[in-house]
């Protein structure tokens, strides 16, 4: 598809140059040199510095094999859009130019023990055609990112490939994000699972002979992968899979304080975390000076005065340790696949715990050298399925129908 792609692009080109470009008797035929002798250049830049292969990092060679055979996207070039290939630039772009599927949600909220409440979105595919049985319809549970609700573009299109291969979703919304009232003065943070613990027994008590995976992206990802970390094979889960965590939240708030990350990213971020609180303002300032955190302009700074001190840390750092997914990759007892780009501002490439990945069999990383933040952009108009995309649909499907055969090979 790729390939067609370029093609498609050299022909339109091609037919522009023809039908826009004169030559005429004194060298404007000079000025057509140069554009095409631009295009080769860049085309030639493209192919041999950005479209690359990713790097596959596990030291289970069955997973790899495993890997190799039943998800090969994670073993073939990656070709980003050849004109928003740079990491901000398809972090910023990609919300608004991939599309959102539709999607009928059936809501459920249930209670949590300290009398709290979590939104869950259900898509059933009920019309399943190769799942008919819903007691044995596998499930996937899909955790958003930090201010991210099943209404999210890329949570959208997991679900439409998930609805293609017949399975069925639920999206966990933290508390207090997709429009249900806090019913306590507690939000949610990356460090602390009670909350994903309880959906995820949820969800198996209600399908307990469906199999079961989870997929989560940027916060959700790193809440997941320290729920994981905290469990080990202790879990209804069979597999998960991870794309874009911040795997050092030291390094990831240090990269987003720099002056061009700060202004592209990280106020706007702040101010959506402020936004998703303030209509719960009168639960919170019983415990919270809103004032105080409502002043924060970086997310260092709201996670100072607000979530650190709600989860009870004694200081930020303190929170932030515990929040880092790097230091429980170890403990990680179910097949795990994670997707991260090296220019990820959020998540910094050097951050990424190679190292610590090859220590644990039943870990993958899959590392692209351009892709940003949950961009991955790929095509020329990436209007559809981003290679992130890719990589979820065939990993779940995978696991779900070849599981069995990792530990074989």
């Amino acid at each position: 598809a790729c390939a067609m792609d370029w093609q498609v692009l050299t022909r339109e080109l091609s037919l522009y140059l023809e039908s826009q470009v004169r030559v005429g008797l004194f060298g404007s035929g000079v000025g057509l040199s140069l554009v095409l002798g631009f295009g080769v250049a860049y085309a030639c830049y493209y192919l041999s510095s950005i479209a690359k292969k990713p790097q596959l990092v596990a030291s289970n060679d069955r997973f790899c094999r495993f890997l190799e055979e039943y998800c090969p996207v994670v073993t073939e070039t990656y070709y980003p859009t050849i004109w928003c290939w740079e990491g901000r630039v398809q972090t910023l772009l990609r919300p608004f130019i991939t599309s959102r599927p539709q999607v009928q949600y059936r809501n459920e909220l249930i209670k949590t023990a300290d009398g709290g409440q979590i939104s869950l979105d259900w898509f059933d595919n009920s019309d399943s055609l190769y799942y008919p049985d819903a007691s044995t319809r596998p499930t996937v549970l899909l955790l958003p990112g930090l201010t991210g609700t099943s209404k999210e573009s890329y949570i959208l299109h997991m679900i439409h490939q998930s609805e293609m291969l017949g399975y069925r979703c639920v999206v966990f919304n933290n508390r207090g994000i997709a429009g249900e009232d806090l019913l306590t003065p507690r939000t949610y943070c990356a460090a602390n699972t009670e909350d994903l613990e309880a959906v995820i027994h949820h969800v198996h008590s209600l399908h307990p002979a469906a199999p079961f995976m989870a997929a989560g992206v940027s916060m959700g990802g790193m809440l997941l992968l320290n729920y994981l970390g905290k469990t080990g094979r202790d879990t209804p889960l069979m597999a998960a899979a991870i794309f874009s965590a911040g795997w050092n939240v030291f390094e990831s708030v240090e990269s987003l304080e720099k002056p061009l990350n700060w202004l592209l990213f990280n106020y706007y971020l702040t101010t959506c975390l402020q936004s998703s609180i303030s209509r719960h303002r009168q639960m919170l300032e019983k415990l919270f000076d809103m004032d105080l955190v409502m002043k924060a302009r970086t997310v260092r700074e709201f996670d100072k005065q607000f979530t650190s001190v709600m989860f009870g840390y004694r200081t930020i750092d303190d929170y932030y340790e515990d929040a880092s997914p790097c230091r429980k990759l170890k403990s990680v007892g179910i097949p795990v696949l994670c997707l991260n780009s090296v220019d990820d501002v959020f998540s910094p490439g050097h951050a990424i715990p190679v190292e610590t990945a090859k220590q644990n069999a039943n870990v993958a990383l899959v590392l692209t050298s351009c892709g940003g933040h949950i961009g991955f952009l790929e095509g020329i108009w990436p209007r559809k399925c981003t290679y992130m995309d890719r990589v979820f649909k065939q990993f779940v499907q995978a696991m779900f129908e070849h599981g069995n055969k990792i530990f074989s090979m």
